[in-house]
């Protein structure tokens, strides 16, 4: 059987590297891209191997369309080396940054950031993977529990999330006839460094989320990649355009 490559934006850390080690157990080939941190990525890259699946990190700024025909280049040419073929089977748009700033202070600079980041590039990257993306493959598009419940200083943050889940259905209705599934998984609040690690570290935060999730307790990272590669095998084959909160009930 032939293995099936995922492609990872953002997989060098948190939510991202536990996705990609989650795709490497059920033997997929992964492919992820780093903004910055190569020394991290490299990591990740290792650690996929170990595992006897084949890893491959690019460095890649997805707020910025002008770089991804480039990119697009480097990963044909490194798929086709190393598989006879430029294709790949799944996308996953998980790069992201945060932003907590009160809708009256939002700058229109933070705002075009989160703009260009979490929509705009999303957007015109699946564009270019589309002429990469394997028929019957899939689409996971990152969102946020802050797109169902509200709290102070995310206005802008989960309002392009808002607009992922939208596009998000128009993907899963446009792609269908290449047998192309397209979901959304939308995690609650996660102990990572993103957003400045404040979900991690800020004791009295993670009490809050305690207390209004059913479960308990505040998210892992190791909660949502089991999730999204259950999503990129044919267990999942029946889920198209969805929207799945991975949130341990907070706010029911």
């Amino acid at each position: 059987m032939k293995t099936k490559t995922a492609l990872i934006t953002g997989g060098s850390r948190g939510l991202g590297r536990d996705m990609a080690l989650n795709l490497a157990k059920k033997g997929m080939d992964i492919i992820l891209t780093y903004h910055s941190n190569a020394t991290a990525a490299e990591e990740v890259v290792r650690e996929i191997k170990r595992t006897g699946q084949n890893a491959k990190a690019f460095q890649l700024n997805t707020g910025n369309p002008k770089g991804f025909g480039d990119f697009f280049d480097q990963v044909a040419e490194h798929l086709r080396g190393e598989n006879g073929s430029s294709h790949f089977d799944y996308l996953i748009n998980n790069a992201g940054t945060g932003l907590s700033q009160r809708f009256a202070e939002t700058t229109e600079e933070q705002l075009d950031d989160m703009f260009n980041i979490h929509l705009k590039g999303v957007y015109f990257f699946t564009q270019r993977a589309l002429g990469y993306l394997n028929d019957g493959g899939g689409i996971v598009n990152l969102s946020s529990g802050l797109t169902r419940f509200t709290f102070p200083n995310s206005s802008a943050y989960a309002a392009m999330k808002g607009a992922v889940e939208v596009f998000t259905r128009y993907l899963a209705k446009e792609l269908g006839s290449r047998k192309i599934r397209a979901n959304v998984v939308a995690p609650g609040a996660i102990a990572t460094d993103f957003g400045g690690g404040d979900t991690r570290d800020n004791e009295q935060k993670r009490g809050a989320l305690t207390h209004l999730t059913a479960l308990g307790r505040v998210g892992e990272a190791e909660d949502i990649g089991g999730v999204v590669a259950f999503l990129c095998t044919d267990d999942a084959r029946w889920i198209n355009g969805q929207r799945i909160e991975v949130s341990g009930g907070v706010l029911l």
